[in-house]
């Protein structure tokens, strides 16, 4: 029985929920069964699930524990053509629509005149939650949700930087929660080196007890003469270390020590819960609970320090970037000057954005039979239906050997567009030929290609300028519902007031139906990105919308008059 099913009012039974596996089913049909795995998947790799926090300091899943049963109530009775609509994680109604509408939408952080104190006033009245990205749509899939993101970008370092290795590297780093635990194993599966440093030593050991993290250094000094040994010997370690971003990083300038690469993790796109200098982790919670302007104002003076002294070892030579923590824009928000505070780049618009404009991203899906054989055939799948693309084989190869599973099994793919059909159309094959034990639920994170803006992020220095243009994760929304998708989220939040992005979930449960809504949705909700790209002026955008890009010989169909920056239409044709 799922822990979610109990209704006991001991706390400490609700914290421990683990998802659904095998056949049964508790709810009337395997799109609605599907949906609550997820929900429950969630759970099973929260962070804090006492507090139905996901991960991300305080992304959430749910608005409290009477909106989750409520949640998972719903589910369990929802009829193949009813609705459930979910507002910022509370069961709001259940609408009869038709069978072949999404089975939940739900809208989360969307809020007018937005500001982290207008937020938290919402929340401390019980009418919203922290979205984040994927825990507000039950599509968290644990620390490897975002590896191959890391994985890539350090991919790209090395092309650009390092002849195409990154043995013998070094990478210094910061963040060990839910999405930064990633980042050891990601360097360490190019060959190279890194330290991670994170005041909290229980998340670091959760890390290693996965994983993620191959051992704990005592002090920095050792921390940095291990990095050195093995890096001369040219082997792969992952090395934690216990400390404050910005005291430790402070502390290695001071030392001299220059790693190749630099960056964070740490939680500055929700400042109350990154950790000020100074301040014990149970300090910290006392000094948030007593006082939050006070807990802020010395939050962002860490911050400050954190991004100043990166800013000194990116003048120094080393490749520091942000890694989509709003850093910046939190340190700007604070005062520091303009060009201060964004001289570092961000890594999508440095590193990332030519995958966007193919149509890859962070592309997950998840076995939820829970058997670890699922796992293992789809990978084999993919290496066959995908062996020219060598971006997608090297990595399949990788997470076999190095990716842990946690929770329901599952991988992370940055399989671009046309790949994104095809695979799940064959997954779905497989399905119904009886090849896997149960269905998959595919998502995304909604760092994709057209799924989210965010001007200090995902949408950095677009081409066209058109960094803060919001419309086109509402157009993904739309097409990914119109397309009858299973779960379609929009959400408002990471850097308050300066992100909108879109969540979606799709499930192969072997049916006919299944092939109509995967057909239409894997090609519309990575479609859009590719359109959005090739609009801004990006030519490999331009190329794959025209079915001449290397990923698929489908094309998206355009106006005639479809050109960047277009100052006319079809009536002057």
């Amino acid at each position: 029985m799922s822990q979610s099913e109990i209704t006991s009012q001991k706390p400490e039974i609700l914290y421990s929920v683990k998802a659904q596996r095998g056949p049964v089913l508790r709810c009337k049909g395997w799109r609605q069964e599907s949906i609550l795995r997820m929900l429950e998947n969630n759970m099973e790799n929260a962070e804090k699930p006492e507090e139905l926090v996901i991960y991300g300091g305080i992304g959430k899943c749910a608005r409290n524990w009477e909106s989750y049963h409520a949640i998972v109530q719903s589910l369990k009775e929802l009829e193949d053509d009813e609705t459930l609509v979910v507002q910022s994680g509370m069961p709001v109604a259940v609408f009869k629509t038709h069978k072949f509408a999404p089975t939940v939408v739900m809208a989360t952080t969307n809020i007018m005149r937005p500001s982290w104190n207008t937020f938290y006033d919402l929340q401390d009245k019980n009418l919203t939650i922290f979205a984040q990205y994927t825990a507000a749509p039950w599509e968290y899939i644990g620390t490897q949700g975002v590896i191959q993101g890391t994985f890539e970008t350090l991919s790209a370092i090395a092309r650009k930087h390092y002849n195409d290795t990154l043995v013998g590297k070094i990478l210094l780093t910061a963040g060990a929660g839910g999405m930064g635990g990633n980042q050891t194993r990601a360097m360490t599966m190019h060959g190279g080196v890194c330290i991670l440093v994170d005041a909290n030593e229980e998340i670091i050991r959760r890390r290693m007890k996965v994983g993620y993290i191959d051992l704990l250094a005592d002090s920095l000094d050792e921390a940095i003469q291990l990095a050195r040994e093995h890096a001369n010997e040219g082997q792969a370690i992952g090395i934690a270390v216990v400390g404050n971003s910005a005291d430790l990083f402070e502390e290695a300038f001071a030392k001299g020590f220059r790693p190749d690469i630099l960056t964070s993790m740490t939680p500055a796109h929700d400042p109350i819960s990154y950790l000020p200098s100074g301040y014990s982790v149970q300090q910290a919670e006392e000094l948030r609970k007593a006082d939050r302007e006070l807990y802020l104002e010395k939050a962002r003076e860490t911050m400050i320090r954190e991004l100043r002294v990166t800013n000194r070892f990116f003048d120094e030579g080393v490749h520091a970037f942000e890694y989509g923590t709003s850093l910046r824009k939190e340190c700007r928000d604070a005062g520091m000057p303009e060009d201060e505070a964004m001289r570092i780049p961000g890594f999508v618009s440095e590193y990332i954005r030519p995958l966007f404009c193919e149509g890859r991203g962070p592309f997950r899906w998840v076995c939820l039979s829970g058997e670890a054989s699922d796992l293992a055939k789809i990978d084999e799948m993919v290496l066959d239906k995908f062996k020219d693309d060598l971006l997608v084989t090297r990595w399949i190869k990788l997470a076999r050997e190095h990716i842990p599973i946690e929770g329901l099994p599952a991988r992370i793919c940055y399989l671009g567009f046309g790949q994104r059909k095809e695979f799940a159309l064959e997954v779905n094959e497989m399905v119904r030929r009886g090849e896997l034990a149960g269905p998959v639920a595919f998502s995304r994170d909604n760092l994709d290609s057209g799924s989210i803006v965010n001007p200090t992020f995902e949408s950095e220095k677009m081409l066209d300028g058109g960094d803060l243009i919001s419309d086109w994760p509402v157009l993904n929304g739309l097409l990914n519902a119109v397309g009858m998708c299973d779960l379609i989220a929009l959400q408002a939040n990471y850097s308050m007031g300066e992100a909108v992005h879109t969540g979606v979930t799709m499930i192969a449960d072997g049916t006919d139906e299944a092939n109509m809504r995967l057909s239409v949705c894997m090609t519309v909700d990575s479609g859009i990105g590719v359109v959005r790209h090739a609009q801004a002026g990006y030519q490999t955008a331009k190329d794959v919308a025209n079915g001449k890009g290397s990923l698929t010989k489908e094309s998206i169909k355009v106006p005639l008059w479809w050109t960047p920056k277009a100052t006319f239409g079809p009536k002057d044709l």
